[in-house]
């Protein structure tokens, strides 16, 4: 028997790195659930605005939201799911981003239907994907609160503090996995990290927790059904989804 037939293969990955300082395609890529009259159309409405391409999952909608979503010419892929996989929220990150990277990208923005970016990010996204320096972008996230006025700013609230990649390279067989988690899965691989990046001051409303109470309510208790240990977030940060008298910071517009 030859002392090689039992040996495991060995695989080689191959990784495409091209970095180019012009001419690149962005695509921005969202997944979709029962946005209908919410923010869906204003989001899609500035996206078409600043990127070449947009990729979009709908997670089984019950409403007309892949309706909206076609009537978008950059809209080139719309993938609708016969069942939901909110409860497996790897795997629709995954099936989003396989489905963005078969549109052959140069660089890829992840974007929530909730999430609007400051003109003045929208006016620096050119120049920031038009470079060979860096391989990913990272924004400052602000939870806009009980309107569209003030943020949330306490020690439970604050991702504005911290810069949260959002736009990255899309390299031809760099390993992105997902890690497998049911619930809080990161909207962008972790292996991105290792490269050089970006940490910008460029800021992003998050409008989802803008509604008024009954929302929240309904926020609240859908978090604690999906999560009731705490094993995907913080069983704190949920009780504090309906704290009475939050500490909120007033929103400044910063000129573009």
């Amino acid at each position: 028997m030859d002392h090689n037939e039992h040996t495991a293969p060995v695989f080689v990955h191959q990784v495409r790195r091209v970095r180019k300082a012009s001419g690149n395609k962005l695509t921005a890529m969202l997944q979709v659930r029962n946005e209908q009259g919410k923010y869906l159309e204003q989001v899609l409405d500035q996206l078409s605005a600043f990127a070449d391409e947009l990729v979009i999952v709908d997670d089984a909608s019950e409403d007309d939201t892949p309706e909206i979503c076609r009537r978008y010419p950059k809209v080139v892929r719309l993938v609708e799911l016969p069942r939901p996989l909110f409860g497996e929220e790897w795997k629709l990150r995954t099936l989003l981003w396989q489905a963005a990277m078969s549109t052959e990208p140069d660089w890829l923005l992840s974007v929530d239907a909730d999430e609007l970016y400051e003109e003045r990010a929208v006016a620096s996204m050119r120049s920031l994907i038009d470079q060979d320096r860096y391989d990913w972008v990272a924004f400052r996230f602000h939870d806009f609160w009980n309107g569209l006025t003030h943020y949330r700013d306490d020690e439970l609230w604050n991702i504005h503090t911290r810069p949260t990649m959002t736009l990255v390279r899309a390299i031809l067989g760099f390993p992105c996995p997902y890690p497998q988690r049911d619930h809080h899965v990161p909207r962008l691989p972790y292996s991105y990290a290792a490269l050089p990046g970006l940490e910008t001051d460029l800021r992003v409303k998050h409008l989802g927790w803008a509604g008024g109470w009954e929302e929240k309510i309904a926020k609240y208790r859908r978090y604690k059904a999906l999560d009731p240990e705490g094993r995907w977030g913080s069983l704190a940060q949920y009780e504090s989804i309906i704290d009475f008298n939050p500490k909120l910071t007033k929103w400044e517009e910063t000129p573009g």
